[in-house]
């Protein structure tokens, strides 16, 4: 059994007064931080005997640069981009404006093109951007707008007195696979913070502590999540137009499994391709990384990429959710943005701009609680109402059950999304229920021995080096790098349930829906079925995956040192 043991209790931890905390620097907690940054500015140059200070407002990211945990498809809806900074189309790193769009329903060796583009997936207008390079700019923005940010600092732990956050503990550096200091041990800082924002992404380790901690989830559906396995190419010139965009559904999924792929033309001949399996699929033998490497066996893509060259590998999770999955976003000290509270559209594919409009929202209900010097719930409020009076709310009201209605498969989903579509997004009732992905896994004993329609999205994929990968090669192209000698921050609570049930019920799934070869068992004939578990976490690309999707839910992610972690660059 893997034991995890704590540090000296009685460490001095160093002290730091703050007046906002952002914790997570993607497009969320930068937008935040620039807006309010414009408002305090705005506000000074109007009120000179009333001044606001930015020293005491960080951002704390994980990574070790701005951006480089940072990865989407990605198109960038400018909606909110254009409220933020106007004409920032003449400065940001976008590739291409979108020229072309198609949308293909794939059989295991055809496809049929949709004669009419869905309305949601209507791409002009947008823009195809590597997140990695947006975010980097939109970060030096932040700086030159005279904010600080932290990188390499995680938020480990929130700090609360009673029911208010009154702070972020970072993560201590320098402790060994024991948990015990070493050498060049350094504790981790407690901001003392008047207000915390969480902009952490797909199921934040803040957020999750906040949201058990209050039972914010209590009256909500369960978020549901998808993981999207992306890889970058280099084709051959003319292969694919920069700004075209091409999105499949079909093959290799097959009517049981919701998901599809995306293929973006960028710029200089890069491709982005991936797939996004939704974590709700019944066999917990199908691996998602499998399914990309299928995906491209497929004639119509293996032609497209036919002489490139993979050159970059990446995967997150992203919540599926909607609007009813969406738990209360503020509270007393406390507000959520981004990914973490569960903005995205996943009719359309798209969560950026909804990212950055949510950071904006919460920047000008920051902004407000700093003039009044008051960061009760009752101030901090103003943020959902903010969020319900905006575009936000317009735009997830519309698809709020679309999600919920896949949840018996691929034929019964289109029934529902036609539905939806005529009905303002109600379909045939006013809320669709939910149910968390990892509960629709079912044991092996249910499902056939040998896959059945499945048996090609199961077990790893081999991969043949040119066009299909295993799971190491796609990993060694994510650039993931931890300290080796460093406590594991992948928490399995109870490893008897791993060796002793997990491995005859499930089958284990935890190698499979890791996208990055952590989880391992191996043999040990001392082990209740011959096979103890492994982790391998300094391979880990910060999907959180093995949080969301464990059937036991007993996989907890925390940060690791500050730091670690994929290097996304050009992602």
């Amino acid at each position: 059994m893997l034991v995890f043991r704590k540090p000296p209790q009685n460490i001095e931890r160093p002290q730091m007064p703050a007046d906002v905390a952002i914790v997570g620097g993607g497009p969320a907690g930068m937008a935040c931080a620039l807006r309010l940054a414009q408002l305090i500015d705005e506000h000074n140059a109007s009120n000179p005997k009333s001044q606001l200070s930015k020293e005491n407002i960080y951002v704390l990211e994980k990574a070790r640069e701005i951006g480089q945990h940072c990865l989407s498809g990605a198109l960038l809806d400018p909606r909110s981009m254009s409220e933020l900074l106007p004409d920032f189309e003449k400065e940001a790193p976008l590739d291409a404006p979108v020229s072309k769009e198609a949308v293909y329903f794939l059989t295991e060796s055809g496809k049929f093109k949709l004669p009419i583009t869905p309305p949601p997936l209507r791409d002009h207008g947008n823009y195809v951007i590597s997140l990695n390079r947006f975010v980097k700019w939109l970060g030096s923005k932040v700086e030159a707008a005279g904010m600080t940010v932290f990188t390499g600092f995680a938020g480990a732990e929130l700090l609360l007195d009673g029911n208010r956050v009154t702070g972020v503990r970072t993560d201590d550096k320098g402790l060994d696979k024991q948990n015990q200091p070493k050498g060049n041990f350094e504790p981790g800082y407690d901001l003392q913070a008047k207000v915390v924002i969480l902009a952490e992404g797909s199921r934040g380790s803040l957020t999750k502590q906040l949201i058990n901690k209050f039972d914010l989830s209590k009256t909500r559906n369960p978020q549901t999540f998808g993981q999207g396995v992306k890889e970058l190419w280099e084709v051959p010139s003319g292969r694919i137009a920069a700004g075209e965009v091409i999105y499949t559904m079909g093959w290799p999924l097959t009517t049981r499994e919701y998901g599809g792929a995306w293929i973006y033309g960028g710029k200089d001949n890069v491709v982005s391709l991936g797939f996004v399996t939704g974590l709700d699929y019944p066999d917990p033998r199908l691996d998602p990384q499998r399914v990309l490497q299928q995906f491209k066996r497929h004639p119509f893509v293996a032609k497209l990429l036919e002489g490139g060259k993979m050159i970059r590998y990446g995967a997150k999770s992203l919540p599926y959710g909607g609007w009813f999955a969406i738990p209360p976003i503020a509270g007393d000290g406390w507000m959520i943005v981004g990914d973490s509270a569960g903005f995205l559209n996943s009719q359309r594919l798209k969560g950026i701009h909804l990212a950055i409009k949510s950071g904006m929202l919460a920047a000008e209900t920051a902004f407000d609680a700093l003039k009044k010097d008051d960061f009760s719930s009752a101030t901090l409020n103003q943020y959902p109402s903010r969020v319900e009076n905006s575009w936000i709310k317009q735009e997830l009201w519309k698809v709020r059950n679309f999600h919920q209605g896949f949840e018996h498969g691929f034929l019964q989903g289109m029934f529902h999304a036609g539905i939806q579509q005529f009905t303002g997004g109600r379909g045939l009732r006013d809320r669709y229920e939910a149910t968390p992905g990892y509960a629709r896994m079912k044991p092996l004993r249910e499902l056939p021995a040998d896959g059945g329609p499945d048996s090609h999205l199961i077990g790893p994929a081999k991969g043949d080096g040119k066009l299909t990968f295993d799971k190491l090669t796609d990993l060694y192209h994510s650039g993931t790098k931890h300290e080796e000698d460093q406590p594991a921050h992948l928490i399995i609570h109870d490893t008897n349930i791993c060796e002793s049930r997990c491995i005859t019920e499930f089958g284990s799934p935890c190698q499979n829906f890791c996208p990055a070869n952590v989880y391992e068992m191996l043999d040990d004939s001392a082990a209740p079925n011959g096979k103890r578990i492994s982790l391998n976490p300094s391979n880990c690309v910060h999907c959180k995956t093995c949080d969301i999707q464990d059937p036991y839910q007993i996989i907890t992610w925390v940060p690791p040192e500050g730091g670690g972690g994929p290097n996304y660059d050009g992602m």
